[in-house]
């Protein structure tokens, strides 16, 4: 059974000339989720599949490049032509409940803001120590190291047929090695330029430390992302052949890689 991941965005806070922020669409089985949903990323998630049939959007952080469109897609599947047969679920970290109100309340000029996403998403927080069953797959998760709390998401296909991990944002002094060990895909951040790495606190990583960090998994494939293109990710990812000896796949919208 095919696996397959598809990049709605991979710029770093700032969306790009032709690419939004963080956004990536898994598919698995008939299962098909998206791991957080920047701004620019819903444009491209409806190149791919109908957003309104999606088995669940999962947000790593509540930082607005990894959930804008969050918003903006509360207002596609409640006024597109076509209705919804069901609500999406829509997957928040610890906090989210009250940001998603507190944006209602920002929104909503005529309702209760309480209800202004749930009338079309199905809205839950997640419980980061527990897993999270969606459909064919399984996710855990593990804290990063970041100015808010944020946690890396590792997705479990049921079909054995290799696992994917995504870094989600993260500084090097996180503890990641566990929760990515073994997996087939990993996407990791590489936000900092390598020539300013800074001694003491860092919330991202630098793009050797993200490729060492696949390696250390194991990993098939290394998906570099979360790079801003004023810095040259091209030239990011030929570095990062030094630290990581297999497949480097670059993060423009609409890219895929599928496994096993």
């Amino acid at each position: 059974m095919l696996n397959t991941l598809t990049i709605l965005g991979g710029s770093a806070a700032s969306v790009g000339t032709g690419q939004g922020c963080a956004g990536y669409l898994v598919e698995s089985g008939g299962t098909k989720i998206v791991l957080d949903l920047g701004p620019g990323t819903l444009l491209e998630l409806r190149k791919h599949t109908d957003f309104r049939v999606l088995d669940a959007v999962v947000v790593s952080h509540l930082h607005v490049d990894h959930m804008l469109d969050i918003v903006a897609m509360r207002f596609s599947l409640a006024y597109n032509p076509v209705k919804l047969e069901r609500m999406v679920p829509l997957w928040l970290p610890p906090g989210g409940l009250d940001l998603l109100y507190r944006l209602g309340q920002a929104f909503d000029f005529e309702g209760d803001a309480a209800t202004f996403f749930s009338v079309v998403f199905d809205v839950h927080e997640y419980a980061p120590e527990a897993e999270l069953e969606i459909g064919t797959l399984m996710l855990t998760f593990a804290p990063t190291v970041h100015w808010v709390p944020c946690w890396a998401i590792r997705v479990h296909p049921a079909n054995g047929s290799g696992d994917l991990f995504y870094s989600a944002d993260t500084g090097p002094a996180a503890d990641l090695d566990g929760l990515a060990s073994g997996a087939q895909v990993v996407i990791a951040e590489a936000t900092t330029p390598i020539d300013e790495k800074a001694e003491g606190f860092r919330g991202h990583l630098a793009i050797d430390e993200a490729a060492t960090l696949a390696a250390r998994a194991g990993a098939g494939t290394f998906v570099a992302t979360h790079m801003f293109e004023e810095n040259n990710p091209a030239a990011s990812v030929e570095l990062a052949r030094q630290y990581f000896p297999g497949e480097i796949v670059l993060a423009p919208p609409g890219a895929t890689v599928s496994w096993p």
